[in-house]
């Protein structure tokens, strides 16, 4: 497949995780990428998204480098664990404006490029925990409930520009941050297995099935496709099996 031929990709967060493998997917489909992370390799973009400066000079520098800019992939995020007492002001703000913010400076800083390119798309990584009251989440799950409101209206301004947004909405998938959090449980196996079995297919979602679903809201193929949040949640949002399912 190469409907990404000729098109120019931003991922943000694309050093590691899912969106390591959506750099690799765009690559793979024909795309010049742009890995834009707080610790790039060697051809990324160094960028802290919670800084307007660093990334008006990423995408500065991406569009100096490639010529263009046509499709950006706001991956990049933090977590918070807790109920909504556990996390003080400076976190909620911290939180916020990493996983918030840090897409609409993404966003701001791309829109006069994307504003020009006949494939234009943003896809916004989002999260079960917009929609699904998850224990112990609070922080993250206003976060990204922001982020699902956010791009509902993004794509309801930009349709005149020619410019889609939609997000994808993960469940639990099994990267290196979840793998860190599981380290610090204190039963690992215990609470691995309790993320697997919330998620009726049992088991947890790979960063390469996240990435395919990015690639199909990204593609030019998809040119109808706009204003849609795609769950990538093993069934979790809208399944409820009489009991548990053993993954095959």
């Amino acid at each position: 497949m190469s409907e990404f031929e000729g098109l120019v990709a931003v991922v943000t967060g694309g050093a590691s995780g899912i969106g390591k493998a959506v750099a690799t997917l765009l690559a793979g489909r024909g795309a010049q990428v742009a890995v834009l992370d707080l610790k790039p390799d060697d051809d990324g973009f160094r960028c802290d998204v919670s800084s307007d400066d660093e990334v008006r000079e990423a995408i500065d520098a991406v569009v100096k480098r490639f010529g263009r800019l046509d499709i950006l992939v706001n991956n990049a995020g933090i977590g918070a664990q807790g109920d909504v007492t556990a996390n003080d002001d400076d976190e909620w703000h911290r939180v916020l404006d990493v996983n918030v913010l840090g897409m609409v400076r993404l966003a701001r800083a791309a829109l006069p490029h994307l504003k020009r390119s006949p494939s234009a798309a943003i896809v916004n990584t989002c999260s079960i925990a917009a929609w699904a009251g998850l224990p112990n989440r609070a922080l993250y799950s206003a976060s990204k409930g922001a982020v699902l409101s956010l791009t509902l209206a993004m794509a309801t301004d930009h349709l005149a520009d020619g410019i889609r947004v939609n997000c994808v909405c993960p469940g639990t998938a099994d990267t290196p941050w979840v793998g860190r959090l599981l380290d610090a449980a204190e039963d690992p196996a215990a609470e691995r297995a309790a993320l697997a079995a919330r998620q009726p297919m049992g088991r947890l979602v790979t960063a390469d099935e996240v990435a395919n679903a990015v690639g199909y809201l990204a593609s030019p193929l998809s040119a109808s496709t706009t204003g849609t949040a795609l769950a990538v949640d093993g069934g979790m949002y809208g399944l409820r099996p009489r009991g548990p399912v053993r993954p095959r």
